[in-house]
């Protein structure tokens, strides 16, 4: 279908899946996070014989061609449309239909979840949206580095340990490799180098695990011809034992270095700067907490999932804070004071506390939901010189930076007859079909006093800013733990809703 035609289609028919039409009456405000108490509960693996948690890679495992091949598409600005660009793999169709017709039987113990390195968060999240798969997976994390950091946010929102999840993935070894990395968390891990073709991919993954559960060694690889691997050197390190050292030297130009750690006849730990956290950079000296990992291939040891424990250098006048990107127009919605939900079926926002702040980053790209926010803004009687404004940012902010501080409320779990009253819809400025499962309320948003130049990233990044940029009266924490308060001149100007 012209994707022109599927957009307007979705247009006429998400009113009608909502029970109601295109334009609605203003209602009283509701409390909305009462109506969606999260709930979750874990049956521990030796009640049932399969995991806990079901966790799929995305390109080239459950649907081809990989998502960065789809140049031209990039270069002409669109997205790909489903069973058209991209395709899911023959027996991913029937493994999906197992699951649904099953997930109150033999599945009712089970979540399912998604973890996915690519670069194209955005397509990823539409396509799972065209394939009519968002509500199949309980935990959403798609974010470009490395897929540890996905494991490690599943278990922390699930409560779901390592040792009780099966994890299918195309890729083994090397730079972009996931089942080796993954398989040394205590993860069992499915290599399907040509993806799920085969629905024996999947039964055979299963009842491996019923035998693997009864000893659950870390480094196990359920490899494609169907037999077992145990890396060698899966078990010489705990992947959750922390070391502490220094960055002894560098080589920028190929990117890696060196940290001095543990006694004196300890050798140096070699690092690769893709293990540091996101847009962090480190010089000599710098202190590092890492953990080990070896790639079986090579038998090699190199420092992973590397935190920065301090920099030696002045830096009183920045700010090291959290920030999350959205792009227009629904960024200026929320910068503005409109959209004072934000929703995801990802896990993005769960681990955090209400009362967290944020900076909110201005994607490179506009949102294409063929002006439905429009409809829904209309609905409670905007007028298009209002709604005009409201999309717009001040001069001096732009694409490409963070330009608002946001403090978050609560997250909790919608159902979509939830998400389709008619004020949830203005609060979030989609309709309720093409809202995220995960509500997240919008306490306050402010301007920052000017906008920042920051690199952006999927999920929640972190960022440097100077502390002249943050709004007065607002107070942020930095890494350290500390505390900083904007001074305030005069009048406080954050916004309350």
């Amino acid at each position: 279908m012209n994707p022109f035609f599927r957009v307007r289609l979705a247009f006429l028919l998400a009113p009608l899946l909502c029970g109601g039409s295109a334009f609605m009456t203003p209602t009283a405000t509701k409390n909305f996070s009462s109506i969606g108490a999260k709930s979750t509960s874990t049956a521990s693996s030796s009640l049932h014989s399969l995991p806990s948690l079901v966790v799929f890679d995305l390109d080239n495992t459950l649907w081809t061609p990989e998502l960065y091949q789809l140049r031209k598409i990039a270069r002409s600005n669109q997205y790909p449309v489903a069973h058209k660009d991209v395709k899911l793999f023959p027996a991913m169709k029937e493994i999906i239909q197992q699951i649904k017709n099953d997930r109150e039987g033999r599945f009712a113990n089970t979540k399912f979840a998604v973890a996915s390195r690519t670069q194209s968060v955005e397509w990823a999240h539409d396509l799972l949206e065209q394939f009519e798969l968002k509500e199949l997976f309980d935990y959403i994390e798609i974010f470009p580095g490395d897929k540890k950091r996905h494991f490690s946010n599943l278990k922390s929102v699930s409560g779901i340990d390592y040792k009780d999840m099966i994890f299918f993935d195309d890729a083994r070894y090397g730079r972009y490799g996931n089942c080796e990395p993954v398989s040394n968390l205590g993860v069992l891990s499915v290599h399907c180098p040509n993806g799920m073709y085969e629905e024996t991919i999947w039964t055979n993954a299963l009842n491996h695990y019923k035998e693997w559960s009864a000893h659950k060694t870390p480094g196990t690889i359920v490899e494609w011809d169907n037999s077992i691997t145990t890396l060698n050197k899966a078990a010489d390190h705990d992947p959750n034992e922390r070391h502490k050292g220094e960055v002894k030297r560098i080589n920028r130009e190929k990117r890696y270095g060196f940290i001095q750690y543990g006694g004196r006849g300890t050798k140096d730990m070699f690092f690769h700067f893709s293990a540091l956290p996101h847009g962090e950079e480190v010089e000599e000296g710098d202190e590092l907490s890492f953990a080990v990992s070896t790639d079986s291939r090579t038998g090699k040891d190199a420092a992973a999932n590397i935190e920065i424990s301090n920099k030696d250098v002045d830096e009183s006048n920045y700010v090291n804070m959290r920030v999350f990107s959205m792009n227009l127009p629904f960024a200026a919605l929320l910068s503005n004071g409109y959209k004072t939900l934000e929703t995801r079926n990802g896990t993005m926002f769960t681990p955090y506390n209400e009362g967290t702040k944020m900076l909110l980053h201005v994607g490179q790209r506009t949102y294409p939901d063929g002006n439905r926010h429009i409809d829904v803004m209309k609905s409670g009687g905007l007028e298009d010189n209002d709604i005009k404004s409201l999309k717009s940012l001040p001069p001096g902010f732009t694409k490409g930076m963070a330009v608002a501080i946001v403090e978050l409320g609560k997250t909790y779990e919608t159902t979509l007859e939830q998400r389709c009253d008619p004020d949830f819809q203005r609060a979030v400025a989609a309709f309720g079909q093409d809202s995220g499962m995960r509500a997240t309320e919008i306490k306050r948003v402010e301007y920052l006093k000017r906008g920042v130049k920051v690199s952006g990233g999927g999920g929640v990044f972190k960022a440097k800013i100077d502390r002249d940029a943050i709004p007065d009266g607002w107070v942020v924490d930095d890494d350290d733990g500390s505390s900083t308060t904007a001074k305030k001149k005069g009048v406080y100007y954050s916004a309350t809703f």
